[in-house]
């Protein structure tokens, strides 16, 4: 059992102040690590402990932790001033190359997170179509405010906190996904009153799902054929599938497009892409969406560096080697993989099991992978315990062999 007794007294003292010991909500699930240093695909606490990381900040770290080629440009642009409350010549470039790396954007607009741009993105549907609805899909997250948060229980959607007006989720009908009936049976009874279709084009958050052959396709017709606003929430996705993202992956264009995480190379930052007349109504200021730290020099610095890193040496082919391999061992160890290899879930299921949805994502032993996770983490492996592993492109041959050995260990003592 590794040391962690400078971690218990700091946790100890952080419970005192911090409500939970902890300032995300999703971290309460984590063990109480407290990490002084990251590098690369490495991460060490406190006590001198090392880890293989395979959560990545909960996604961001996807050129590996401290990556030299942004914190360096970060560290150049600030030194000329940080916030301006007006505009500075990165944000022109860093917004060209969104536009041109995803292929089919024509305008962003930058703020501070993805839940926020999931909101803003929402607004733009809105006053596009005139319409108020929106739909979402059981297990997609789009971000912890009150019209998006949701839990999904076997009568239907209804809030996952408390404090949060349960009249709220009116404005949304939540479906299952990968099924393309539900969605037609939707658009038949509600269609003159939907104004966006909103989900992750591929479900990583939950079980990293991919969508079934012909499924993004048909959403895309639907939309269409009903004038409602196809948006992909790629804050997971965008940057991390490729270059394109989701989109760039399945072939299939939505209306407008959100993105963070592997976006800025650990950086705070969130973005929201899309066709030119549904990102106009900003400009002209019929549609509002504000922010003191939007596009501050720190996050366009970030981007444009995280952007043409993955341009100029894109590691995509690297880590679909890496990350296969590691699949395939984990795999071996008798854990249940599905996924990507930029991001794959792990889990424990029998063989017969098919996971297409959040429902059928319900079969698999949760409890039994998170009684797992935690003997990883004794063992030197950082993973989150709802089962999503993001590998990076600091990870290679040498980090899969010490996870393969520790994971073993681990699984003995299940």
């Amino acid at each position: 059992m590794r040391d962690r007794t400078r971690s218990v007294e700091l946790f100890e003292r952080a419970r005192h102040c911090i409500p939970g010991g902890v300032h995300s909500n999703v971290r309460l699930d984590a063990p109480p690590m407290y990490f002084t240093r990251g590098e690369g695909a490495w991460l060490w606490d406190v006590d001198g402990n090392d880890y293989v990381d395979y959560l990545l900040g909960q996604g961001p770290a996807f050129l590996g932790h401290a990556p030299p080629v942004v914190t360096a440009a970060v560290e150049q642009a600030c030194r000329s001033g940080m916030v301006f409350g007006a505009q500075h010549p990165l944000e022109i470039e860093a917004s060209e190359l969104i536009c041109g790396l995803v292929g089919w954007a024509e305008m962003v607009r930058f703020g501070t997170s993805g839940t926020e741009v999931v909101q803003a993105a929402l607004r733009a549907a809105r006053a596009a179509t005139g319409r108020t609805l929106f739909i979402r899909f059981e297990g997609h997250y789009h971000g912890w405010l009150d019209n998006v948060l949701v839990s999904v229980a076997k009568n239907g959607a209804r809030p996952a906190s408390a404090g949060q007006p349960p009249e709220v989720l009116r404005e949304s009908i939540t479906v299952p996904w990968n099924d393309i009936g539900a969605l037609e049976e939707v658009f038949d009874h509600r269609a003159g009153d939907i104004a966006a279709v909103l989900m992750e084009p591929m479900m990583i958050n939950a079980g990293a799902i991919e969508p079934r052959p012909g499924y993004l396709e048909g959403v895309r017709k639907l939309c269409d054929d009903h004038g409602a606003v196809l948006i992909f929430d790629e804050v997971i996705t965008g940057f991390r599938l490729g270059l394109g993202g989701a989109t760039g992956r399945f072939g299939v264009t939505p209306d407008l497009a959100t993105y963070g995480k592997a976006l800025a190379g650990s950086w705070p930052v969130g973005a929201l892409a899309g066709r030119r007349e549904l990102m106009e109504p900003f400009g002209s200021g019929t549609v509002n969406h504000s922010g003191t730290f939007n596009a501050n020099v720190m996050a366009m610095a970030a981007v444009t560096a995280t952007l043409k890193q993955l341009r100029d040496e894109p590691p995509y082919e690297q880590i679909e080697r890496i990350g296969g391999r590691l699949m395939k061992e984990l795999g071996e160890l008798g854990l249940r993989i599905q996924g990507t290899p930029m991001a794959f879930h792990a889990t424990f299921a029998d063989d017969d099991i098919e996971v297409t949805d959040y429902r059928s994502l319900q079969q698999c032993d949760a409890d039994r992978y998170r009684r797992l996770a935690r003997r990883l983490v004794d063992e030197g492996v950082w993973v989150a315990t709802r089962g999503v592993w993001y590998v990076s492109a600091a990870h290679g041959d040498k980090e899969v062999e010490i996870t393969v050995e520790r994971a073993s260990r681990a699984m003995e003592l299940l």
